[in-house]
Order: structure tokens, then sequence, then C-alpha cells
């Protein structure tokens, strides 16, 4: 099984790449985890707000592998404890398909790329800098896997 993480926004930060390629170092070779980032659409006078969502959103749908299960992030989703996270975890590698997890660009995801989700999730009501999410999402879902490991990672 893989995890593909799908994010709008291209220049992260050098702490942002370095943290996440720490933690995506930890998985497991049977248990990837992969970065797709994806150009973030610059707002001009003839791409508002509402076309910059959209042609993200085309990007983030157009970036899913076929046959994988869609996980979108959104303030609206469901929020998961750590060990919540771990059972989706185990749930989506007994499923055996890829999982792609989408991140929006800054001003989020339209309806229907929502729709096309399996699952959405809420990292936290807070508004987190869009950088930081990577970060959080990573290490949840190592979190999460260390959890089914009985690695003692995860003090709880």
């Amino acid at each position: 099984m893989q995890l593909e993480i799908v994010a709008v926004g291209k220049k992260m930060p050098g702490w942002v790449d370095e943290a996440f390629a720490d933690y995506q170092r930890r998985f497991p070779r049977n248990l990837q985890v992969k970065l797709k980032a994806l150009e973030a659409s610059r707002r001009t006078a003839t791409v508002n707000q509402q076309r910059g969502r959209q042609v993200e959103s085309d990007l983030l749908i157009g970036a899913v592998a076929p046959g994988s299960r869609v996980v979108c992030l959104d303030e609206g989703g469901k929020s998961w404890s750590t060990a919540q996270v771990s059972n989706q975890l185990a749930d989506w590698m007994q499923d055996g398909r890829s999982v792609s997890l989408l991140i929006g660009g800054a001003d989020g995801m339209t309806e229907q790329c929502l729709q096309q989700a399996d699952q959405r999730w809420s990292l936290s009501p807070l508004t987190l800098p869009h950088p930081m999410v990577r970060v959080i999402l990573i290490e949840q879902l190592y979190r999460g896997w260390s959890m089914l490991q009985n690695m003692p990672y995860h003090r709880a």
C-alpha cells in the first residue's frame, strides 16, 4: 500500500521539507509515503479566489491515481483522535488500495472536489499555517503506524 499526500504548493520553507523528509524516512518499505506537490494558482485580476480554488481542486483530483481511496483534509471533515488515525490506517492497509490525502490551497477545495472524497478529515478546528499541515499530517500518520507496530513512539 502507498500513501500519497497530494498538496497544493510547491515552495515550502526548508524546515517543512526537512521535517517531512525525516518522518518519510521512518516508514517501512511496504508503507511508503510520497508527496506530490502541485503548483498553486496565482491570484490575478482574471483569476479570483473562486476561480483559483476551482483550478487547484481540478489539479488535486487530476493527480489522484485511478482506484485510490481519496481523503480530503477539510475543516468541515471528521476529527479523529490519534487512536482513530491508527484504526483508519489499519483499515486502509487491510483494504489494500493506495490512499491519496488531498491538501487544498489557501482557499480550500471546491464542493465538487470534496464530494469525490471517500472520507473527509479535519486535523484541527484551528486554522493552521498551510506549510505546517504537511508536517502535522505525516507525523500523525507515522504515529498511527507506530501504534499498530506497538512501538514506544506514542505514549498516551
